[in-house]
């Protein structure tokens, strides 16, 4: 494959000079002894203006004569190549590009929204000109195709009732899945010439069929995680309670009473809602 050759061309200013010198003389001696040899450094002017090319920062100038490709202009200024060249821009600038949310099938098949941001710029100008049809639209098909792949690869999240225990999730693994998104999108796009400086997810939810159930989900998940920690909690307390009262020597109580005692803490420290205190106006029997 050819690949891209970096050219520096003529000054212009040179040739803009000898440009007004055979436009601006040729007019005024034609005019003045009316001898049409003159009128041929016209013409040279004519042919020498399509020339001209100014290059600005960033940005590049593709040549080709007759269709064979000459070289690429890369170096900002103001410069003169053969007229029958036909000169192409590229810009060799960051690009931003903000993905379309696509609905795609999660590694559990689960439907989700996702998009990518994806900055990227032209490395290679030959492959970017010659190698593909339209290089714009080429980057924005492959990195909607490269966010699909990456969404069938990895769970939404994990979820521990079912024993799923996926070391990366695209929730939570966010520098995991970028990276692993960049090395996608490099691969595909280096077709094209193009150099990928970052790629992220710019948007991920569940789809609106599942939202609700997965949120409902994930709240009673949220819930019985809690209620773990409030029981491991509460055992914890009743035992030192119990322990407490076993070495001070407060008060001795046989199986019954320990089993009340521990049935009621655990009806204090467990509840969701605050305890209401009964006064027992009888003895510790009743």
């Amino acid at each position: 494959m050819k690949e891209e050759k970096i050219i520096i061309p003529a000054n212009g200013y040179l040739m803009l000079f000898l440009f007004l010198i055979l436009m601006i003389g040729g007019i005024a001696l034609l005019i003045r002894t009316e001898n049409a040899i003159f009128a041929f450094a016209i013409v040279a002017a004519i042919l020498i203006a399509p020339g001209f090319v100014m290059v600005q920062p960033n940005n590049s100038r593709v040549l080709l004569l007759f269709g064979k490709y000459v070289g690429t202009v890369k170096k900002n200024g103001f410069y003169w190549v053969n007229p029958f060249y036909t000169k192409t821009k590229i810009s060799l600038r960051a690009s931003n590009f903000d993905s379309e949310r696509l609905k795609v099938n999660d590694k559990l098949g689960n439907p989700v929204m996702i998009s990518t941001i994806l900055v990227w710029r032209v490395e290679n100008t030959y492959k970017a000109a010659f190698d593909v049809d339209n290089f714009q639209n080429f980057v924005r098909v492959q990195t909607d195709a490269a966010v699909r792949k990456l969404a069938s690869m990895y769970p939404y999240d994990n979820f521990a009732d079912e024993g799923l225990t996926e070391d990366i999730t695209l929730r939570s693994s966010v520098n995991e899945v970028s990276e692993a998104l960049e090395k996608e999108l490099e691969e595909r796009l280096a077709i094209a010439g193009i150099e990928v400086l970052e790629a992220r997810i710019g948007y991920l939810a569940y789809a609106q069929e599942i939202a609700n159930a997965m949120l409902k989900r994930q709240q009673a998940t949220a819930i019985v995680a809690a209620r773990h920690k409030i029981v491991q909690g509460a055992v914890s307390m009743v035992e030192m309670a119990l322990d407490e009262l076993s070495k001070k020597d407060i008060i001795h109580l046989d199986e019954d009473r320990k089993a009340a005692m521990v049935s009621n803490l655990m009806v204090i420290l467990c509840s969701d809602k605050d305890a209401t205190p009964v006064v027992n106006a009888g003895t510790l029997n009743h």
